[in-house]
């Protein structure tokens, strides 16, 4: 995580949980016409609504407008993580071991950048995903993105 995501997770989190939200993750786009900031919540015993979203992107703005840590003009989103939830922390992870998951590293490892398979959990500091019976240990830190994807039966 960089050091910018760093400080707006210390600044943003008390504020998610404040409001008696589980504070899922945040990604920050700068790529575009206007850089865009989302936020993740979850409420595992009632789900997310768009009124949490937006409870929660009141405050949010409050304080990003007090700090003013992005310097430019940006987009705020809050999201519920979905079906498909993104993979933050390595906690994430280890709780999803069973689930599909799809993981994009930042530079290719053993060939290749994009994997696809089951999450086994978590090997000290490596994400444990099978991927067609091969077993592959990639390192948290080395992950771009990660997301489950949903299984309907």
């Amino acid at each position: 995580m960089s050091a910018k995501l760093s400080k707006l997770e210390e600044m943003l989190r008390p504020v998610v949980e404040g409001l008696g939200y589980e504070f899922w993750g945040m990604e920050y786009r700068s790529r575009g016409p206007q850089p865009m900031l989302r936020l993740f919540i979850d409420d595992a015993e009632n789900g997310i609504g768009v009124d949490d979203c937006e409870t929660v992107s009141r405050q949010v703005s409050g304080v990003l407008d007090v700090e003013d840590p992005i310097q430019s003009e940006y987009t705020l989103e809050v999201s519920s993580p979905g079906m498909d939830r993104p993979l933050f922390r390595l906690e994430q992870y280890q709780a999803y071991a069973g689930h599909k998951v799809q993981i994009r590293l930042r530079m290719a490892f053993e060939g290749r950048r994009k994997f696809q398979g089951l999450l086994k959990g978590t090997e000290g500091g490596d994400v444990v995903v099978i991927v067609d019976d091969h077993e592959y240990l990639l390192p948290f830190d080395s992950i771009e993105r990660a997301n489950i994807i949903p299984v309907f039966k």
